[in-house]
């Protein structure tokens, strides 16, 4: 049975002081409460008998656990649709050195990336080509925003998400690792040498990649439109432009078939 109290205390999990003060954050649904269980700290769930039978062994290992009928999910959901399970996870710490990882890995780098729910598709786009490593810049949203958990639909339990100076970060790594940025003077992404290392910077939705950052890109990278010259849309959606950027990295790795 969940209590007024409960409820309440979920519900505040929606703003970001909250979520920063208690380390914890919600995730609902049972593909995604499921994927994240084996990698989270679950500190309690709230979901229906059937879930709960369904999954009798993790929920022995949760702190506290309550049954909830559907007016209940409904009225601790963040959904429009509520489903079978609301989970409150703690948020993870990493141990991680940004130059190392940049320097053995491709990774990707966020400047200012606003809506929750392009942060979380490129959370997901990342688990999809193998990037394990998001460094995020201070203003960029929040990777536990309820909206985000959502639309990384579980990948978070497999890329790790880190909130940094970026101009710093980019700064300190050597000059032999590549750092590479999207913009509308770039060469075009299909002619360029692409390493299996480096930082791939993806900027703000309306300002693109901030001047400071942008000096700092080794790289700079254009993904044209078809056919060549056509008039067309101005820009595209950064999640969609971190997609055709990741393929196209991921695409000279791949083994001839």
């Amino acid at each position: 049975m969940l209590s007024k109290n409960r409820i309440k205390f979920i519900h505040s999990l929606a703003l970001k002081k909250n979520r920063t003060s208690t380390g914890l954050f919600v995730a609902e649904g049972p593909k995604l409460v499921g994927d994240l269980l084996g990698t989270f700290e679950c500190e309690y769930i709230a979901a229906s008998r059937s879930w709960l039978d369904c999954n009798a062994r993790f929920v022995r290992d949760i702190k506290e656990c309550d049954e909830a009928d559907a007016e209940q999910l409904h009225k601790v959901s963040f959904l429009e649709t509520p489903q079978d399970v609301v989970a409150v996870f703690r948020q993870p710490e990493y141990d991680c050195n940004p130059e190392e990882c940049v320097k053995r890995n491709l990774c990707l780098a966020l400047d200012d990336v606003q809506n929750p729910g392009n942060l979380g598709t490129i959370i997901r786009l990342a688990d999809w080509f193998g990037i394990e490593d998001v460094f995020c810049s201070l203003k960029t949203a929040d990777v536990y925003n309820p909206k985000t958990v959502q639309a990384t639909m579980g990948a978070m339990a497999r890329v790790r998400v880190h909130y940094v100076d970026l101009f710093s970060l980019i700064d300190s790594l050597p000059q032999d690792v590549p750092v590479y940025g999207t913009f509308l003077d770039g060469k075009y992404i299909y002619e360029t040498e692409l390493k299996q290392n480096g930082l791939i910077v993806m900027g703000n939705e309306g300002n693109g990649i901030s001047d400071g950052v942008a000096s700092l890109v080794t790289d700079r990278l254009y993904i044209p439109n078809f056919p060549p010259g056509r008039n067309a849309s101005e820009s595209l959606n950064v999640a969609i432009a971190t997609a055709v950027v990741c393929s196209e990295f991921r695409r000279r790795q791949m083994p001839s078939h």
